[in-house]
């Protein structure tokens, strides 16, 4: 008798999952509620200016495209998900920005054709991270700057992801966990000699809006694209759906400064093209 095991997805069919992953739930809300100084600090980061023409990748709503336009650049807004450049669209007509679906790891426009590259926990999920990492570079003019934020690892983000690993199938393979960009090692790796003045820094955003740990979960789960697809894939196994309950508040639960608050650290990587 011969086993058989699942096929791993075709690249094209691993990049419609992620896009049905993140069109699932309100991750424009989580961007708007949750974390919206991220995209802010980014480009206060670079120094976007009005002479600047910028690219936001992996922008979802526009994370940083949003500020970015504000700060008077000229914006494109890029994301594998159309639904979420939607929402970012209608969302601001009177802003400068171009909204435009885009693989990070194949984006459609010519070497050097920016002046400033930006992305806000976005190209982090990207599966494939040197290829993304290339594709960040490639696009920027020498002299141009980068600006990328990150989940790390060990921050409450990264362990949400570890969480809910038991929980989900295993990747592919070759695909990378999003939270290794945000480990300083492997992002020097990724970038190699070709970003001169590299600055990487680990900072946090406070976090307030989840009275206690229920809270923090069912928001969460409603909202956030992979806990929404976690909890999908388990809806017929009332106990496994229960552990996930449990596994959720005690990570929460061990969060809470108190009150509530919480602080999710994220690595934030500027440099220059050299």
């Amino acid at each position: 008798m011969t086993s058989q095991t699942a096929t791993p997805p075709t690249d094209a069919e691993l990049k419609q999952r992620h896009r049905g992953m993140w069109a699932s739930g309100h991750y424009d809300r989580v961007a708007t509620e949750v974390i919206p100084r991220l995209g802010t600090r980014v480009v206060e980061a670079v120094g976007v200016t009005s002479d600047d023409l910028v690219l936001d990748v992996a922008a979802g709503a526009g994370n940083a495209a949003v500020p970015a336009a504000r700060a008077g650049a000229r914006v494109v807004a890029s994301d594998l998900t159309p639904e979420l450049l939607e929402i970012g669209r209608v969302a601001n007509p009177g802003l400068a920005i171009e909204w435009q679906a885009a693989d990070a790891e194949a984006l459609p426009w010519p070497d050097a054709s920016y002046d400033v590259v930006l992305s806000t926990v976005g190209v982090m999920f990207a599966p494939h991270h040197q290829v993304a990492a290339d594709e960040l570079v490639r696009v920027l003019r020498p002299g141009g700057r980068l600006g990328v934020i990150s989940w790390t690892p060990a921050g409450f983000i990264g362990r949400l992801f570890a969480t809910m690993r038991d929980f989900v199938a295993p990747p592919p393979p070759g695909v990378q966990s999003p939270p290794l960009w945000g480990d300083e090692a492997h992002v020097r790796e990724l970038l190699g000699d070709r970003m001169s003045d590299l600055q990487v820094v680990r900072e946090h955003v406070d976090v307030d809006l989840f009275p206690g740990p229920s809270d923090f979960r069912t928001y969460f789960r409603d909202n956030y694209g992979p806990t929404l697809v976690a909890y999908r894939g388990i809806a017929d196994q009332p106990d496994r759906v229960a552990e996930l309950d449990a596994a959720l508040d005690a990570l929460a639960a061990s969060a809470d400064e108190g009150g509530g608050r919480m602080r999710w650290e994220y690595l934030l990587v500027t440099g220059r093209r050299s």
